[in-house]
C-alpha cells in the first residue's frame, strides 16, 4: 500500500518541477526562467571581466569562486531537467539539451586544460528561451521559419559552394601563374587565400597584384564577388516565401521537452506523449 501511495507523488513532484522548468505559462515556471536568464548573463559577465588583466588580478579569487558556483548551479538544473522528463535521453541529444552541456563543460575542462572556461560565453544561447519566456512566439515563430528554410535550401547551397571552392582553386592558381613569388603569391595555396579574400569582397590588403595583369584579374574577381554573395540570399529567401505562418504554442512536452508544437496539437509531433 505504500509502494502504490509513494508512486502518484513522485509522479506529482515529477510534474510539478517539469512545470517550473520547462513552462512559462505558470508564475512559478515564468519566475525560474527569469531567474535563469539573469543568472546565465551574470556568469557571462564574469568570464567576460575574468579576462581583462587589471580585474583578474585584483578579484581572481571572487571571479573563480562565482565562476564554479554558477557552474555546480546549472549543473544541477541539467540534472534536474532530465529528472522530470520520461524520456531524458531525448532531451539530453535535443538543441537545448546539447547547448546545456556546453554552458557547463568548460569549467570541467579547464581543470585539465587551463583557459579552455573562456568558451562559457556559449551560455548566451541559453538566453534564446527569452522568446517563450516573454512570450514572443512570434519571434519564435519566425526563428523556426528561417531554420526550415536553411535545411531546405542546403543542398543548394552546399552545390553553390562547391562551384564556389572550384573557382578560387582556378583563380588562385591563375594568379600565382601571373605574380609569382616576388610579388607575394608564393604558393598556390596562398594565392587561393587571396582569391578568397578577394571574392568574399573582405580585401585585407596584406598581398595584391603588381602587374597589369594580375589587377586586371583581381578586378574581374571583385565584380564577381558581388554577384555572388547574392546568390545563397536569392536560394534562402525563395524558400522563406514557401513557408507560411503557423501558430504555435510555448507548451513543452512532458515526455521529451520538445517545444514548438502547433497551437492546436494534442499530442507531441515528436515522440507522441500527450501533451
Amino acid at each position: 500500500m505504500n509502494e502504490q501511495q509513494d508512486k502518484p507523488e513522485r509522479s506529482t513532484i515529477k510534474t510539478k518541477l517539469h512545470e517550473i522548468i520547462f513552462e512559462a505559462d505558470t508564475p512559478a515556471g515564468k519566475a525560474f526562467d527569469t531567474g535563469l536568464i539573469f543568472t546565465i548573463l551574470l556568469s557571462v559577465l564574469v568570464v567576460m571581466l575574468e579576462s581583462v588583466a587589471d580585474i583578474r588580478q585584483h578579484y581572481g579569487p571572487a571571479l573563480w569562486t562565482l565562476e564554479w558556483s554558477f557552474t555546480i548551479a546549472f549543473t544541477l538544473e541539467y540534472l534536474l531537467r532530465l529528472s522530470c522528463v520520461d524520456k531524458p535521453r531525448r532531451y539530453a541529444g535535443s538543441f537545448y539539451g546539447v547547448v546545456d552541456v556546453l554552458a557547463i563543460l568548460p569549467t570541467y575542462v579547464s581543470l585539465v586544460f587551463p583557459g579552455t572556461h573562456s568558451l562559457l560565453v556559449i551560455r548566451t544561447i541559453r538566453i534564446l528561451r527569452v522568446f517563450r519566456v516573454f512570450k514572443l512566439v512570434q519571434y519564435w515563430s519566425e526563428a523556426r521559419t528561417l531554420a526550415r528554410a536553411l535545411r531546405a535550401s542546403h543542398r543548394k547551397i552546399v552545390v553553390f559552394l562547391y562551384v564556389v571552392m572550384i573557382l578560387v582553386i582556378i583563380i588562385g592558381a591563375f594568379m600565382y601563374l601571373i605574380e609569382g613569388e616576388q610579388h607575394g603569391f608564393t604558393s598556390i595555396p596562398r594565392s587561393i587565400y587571396w582569391a578568397i579574400v578577394t571574392l568574399t569582397t573582405v580585401g585585407y590588403g596584406d598581398i595584391a597584384p603588381a602587374t597589369g595583369l594580375g589587377q586586371t584579374l583581381a578586378a574581374l574577381v571583385m565584380i564577381l564577388g558581388y554577384g555572388i554573395i547574392a546568390v545563397p540570399t536569392g536560394i534562402v529567401t525563395a524558400e522563406l516565401a514557401r513557408d507560411a505562418y503557423k501558430p504555435f504554442s510555448t507548451q513543452a512536452c512532458p515526455a521529451c521537452s520538445a517545444e514548438g508544437h502547433d497551437a492546436d496539437a494534442v499530442y507531441c509531433k515528436y515522440c507522441g506523449a500527450k501533451l
